[in-house]
């Protein structure tokens, strides 16, 4: 059992939270909950070992394994995909290389009597006993099996980390996760940068091979998938329920309905309380009663009611200047990295006004289309951009481009012109960022504040070709359903890079497959797009691509 034990974490002279205390036991799935910037991230890292907290404590078996999976992947390039997965054996390959090098000295030194020579066999004593205390395991065998079945092919596995995407790096970092066997794996928004196959993937593996697992994710579908338990973070505290994340929402609702009656009650009595102070202050024979009704005021507990995130983001793209008829046509394009072949031969014409979506597995060149179009890279073929096209871009990595060291404000201020100006705490504000948010510096926010903050400079000139690449990345339910409402308004053309169903249902009115090195066109949304081919989901579809 692992437990959090009065864990506060204090900054700037504020409470991000404080007396945090849970156990966390054997096959308990916990969903973190909480609102943007709750500190639902920092406790993690905490739990990890990763920061540390101003007050309190982690306690852990001395032998508890603890695998962290952090929001933004800190991979780094110079690996190929089998030295990467097999740092996941680290602790134990570098206990056998010490133990050889320590033997190798036992066997060239003479000093038989020295006391280095008796310090050398009891580290190799020591050593031993913990090395053969590890179950046997061919390593190199583990490591291909899970690579293969996490979908890496032979020939992949010498290929540099740096030469895959986004969502197969963290299939790697996950491939270490599994391969280390852990008590406790904490993952922070893990479906952010996974297609829908790796997803399916690691809901089997959670609910099937994990012991304890942690995570904070904004996709509904999976954590109601994986978790027996929801942990809420609000207001520096915790709720604990032993239920999943759509039980959780009920319990949540009839809790703070709770609260709100209890603070109702105790306004009125307050209320009627002051008044009776009020009325009798200067009667003498009522001055007892009138001091023991002001002791009571002044020692009362005021009840709270936890804040509910009621915020409205009101979201409108500015008007979209006229384009021409065709924003984007694409003639027997090409792109090859070396001898690796992404797609071949796809032709594309999108009109003005479609919003269409680009699906398939990752790696099947969605994003590397969209870099073509954009003119990032160089490619065979043709491609022409429409008369007075002008292109909105938002990339996977977009909030990660954000200066770190300026505020939120001077993030905004830095790229506003004209009139503009005058309103950035307006548009910030319309983005939840109020008060004292717009001063925080970039560094200190959350996934999802940061997207939010990057789609503000997104929409801060007028576009007619939208290019979103996975924009719902790190926002929460709520942020998603709004900003699927602007990009319904959205009067210009959409290309969208999702997997996300819940996301394109209702706003994608084609859809492009991506897989086998092609791209098929279909006439038809998400909904029958999966009906003619017969599927439940986007799951299925990246599957049957494999």
């Amino acid at each position: 059992m692992i437990s959090v034990d009065n864990v506060a974490v204090e900054f700037n002279g504020g409470t991000l939270f404080s007396d945090i205390t849970f156990n966390i036991n054997e096959k308990d799935k916990i969903a973190l909950m909480g609102k943007n910037g709750a500190g639902k991230s920092t406790l993690l890292k905490i739990i990890a070992g990763a920061d540390k907290p101003t007050r309190g404590k982690i306690s852990a078996p001395n032998d508890a394994v603890i695998a962290y999976l952090p929001q933004h992947l800190l991979t780094q390039d110079d690996s190929t995909v089998f030295e990467e997965a097999s740092k996941a054996f680290s602790v134990v390959l570098d206990m056998k290389k010490e133990m050889d090098e320590l033997n190798h000295q036992l066997e060239t030194r003479t000093d038989y009597e020295s006391d280095a020579y008796m310090n050398i066999i009891e580290r190799v004593s020591e050593l031993s006993e913990k090395y053969y205390s590890v179950e046997e395991v061919n390593y190199d065998a583990e490591v291909e099996k899970t690579l293969l079945g996490m979908g890496f092919t032979r020939a992949d596995f010498t290929r540099s980390t740096s030469e895959f995407s986004g969502g197969w790096r963290m299939r790697i970092e996950l491939c270490k996760i599994l391969l280390q066997n852990p008590d406790l794996i904490l993952l922070d928004e893990p479906t952010n940068h996974l297609d829908i196959e790796s997803i399916q993937w690691l809901e089997d593996f959670l609910m099937n091979n994990a012991k304890a697992v942690i995570v904070i994710s904004h996709d509904r579908a999976f954590v109601d998938t994986i978790t027996n338990r929801t942990i809420e973070l609000t207001m520096g505290r915790i709720y604990d329920y032993k239920v999943n994340y759509t039980q959780y929402q009920q319990l949540r609702k009839e809790r703070q309905e709770q609260q709100q009656k209890q603070y109702n009650d105790q306004q009125k009595m307050i209320a009627d309380t002051q008044e009776f102070i009020d009325r009798f202050k200067g009667t003498y024979s009522k001055t007892l009663q009138v001091q023991s009704r002001v002791k009571m005021l002044e020692k009362l507990d005021i009840v709270e009611v936890d804040e509910v995130d009621s915020s409205a983001l009101s979201l409108k793209f500015p008007p979209a200047p006229r384009s021409g008829n065709y924003p984007v046509i694409i003639e027997n394009v090409s792109k090859s990295y070396g001898d690796h072949l992404i797609f071949k031969d796809v032709s594309i014409t999108i009109e003005r006004g479609q919003k269409v979506a680009f699906v398939g597995r990752n790696g099947e060149g969605k994003s590397t289309l969209v870099k073509a179009i954009m003119s990032e890279i160089e490619f065979e073929g043709d491609l022409k951009l429409g008369h007075n096209s002008m292109i909105g871009y938002f990339a996977q990595n977009q909030a990660s481009l954000l200066d770190e060291d300026l505020t939120v404000f001077q993030t905004i201020d830095n790229i506003a012109v004209g009139d503009v100006r005058t309103k950035i705490k307006d548009i910030l504000g319309a983005f939840m960022f109020r008060g004292e948010q717009i001063n925080k510096k970039v560094k200190v926010l959350s996934g999802g504040e940061k997207t939010r903050l990057a789609m503000v400079k997104l929409l801060l000139e007028p576009v007619n070709l939208l290019i979103l690449d996975e924009p719902t990345n790190h926002l929460d339910l709520k942020t998603k359903d709004i900003l699927k409402d602007a990009l319904r308004a959205f009067e210009g053309t959409i290309i969208l890079i999702s997997h996300d169903r819940d996301f394109l249902e209702g706003l994608a009115t084609k859809v492009f497959e991506f897989g086998n090195k092609r791209v098929k066109e279909h006439f038809e949304d998400i909904t029958g797009f999966l009906r003619n081919k017969k599927m439940e989901n986007l799951r299925e579809i990246e599957r049957k691509g494999k």
